[in-house]
């Protein structure tokens, strides 16, 4: 079994920035990607960035140039920078991993982009 956490959501203005964090219960963590989604009221849950095991990105082309994600593999955490928001990234953030076939999701993050 598998637990995520994210955390660092909020409400930030346009132009402003924010870190989210997935701290996971496994300390395999290492060896699996892991990947940001999110999912805007009346709207499917979307892709954004997915970070390999070994540390290769790759990113939606929305918000490419704008978000980073990283890992700290000793913390089993996941990390998603955020600069340059807008309030179309307004979102429910969510942290996931596919271990053996099986995803596993957090219970998600606010993200709120106002003025």
């Amino acid at each position: 079994q598998v637990q995520l956490v994210e955390s660092g959501g909020g409400l930030v203005q346009p132009g402003g920035s924010l870190r989210l964090s997935c701290a996971a219960s496994r300390s395999i963590f290492s060896i699996y990607p892991m990947a940001w989604y999110r999912q805007a009221p009346g709207k499917q849950r979307e892709f954004i960035a997915r970070i390999s095991s070994g540390g290769r990105t790759n990113y939606s082309d929305v918000v490419k140039g704008r978000f980073t994600i990283s890992r700290d593999n000793a913390k089993n955490t996941v990390y998603l920078q955020m600069n340059s928001l807008k309030p179309e990234d307004t979102a429910v953030y969510y942290c996931n991993t596919q271990i053996s076939g099986k995803g596993y999701w957090g219970q998600g993050t606010q993200v709120t982009v106002s003025s």
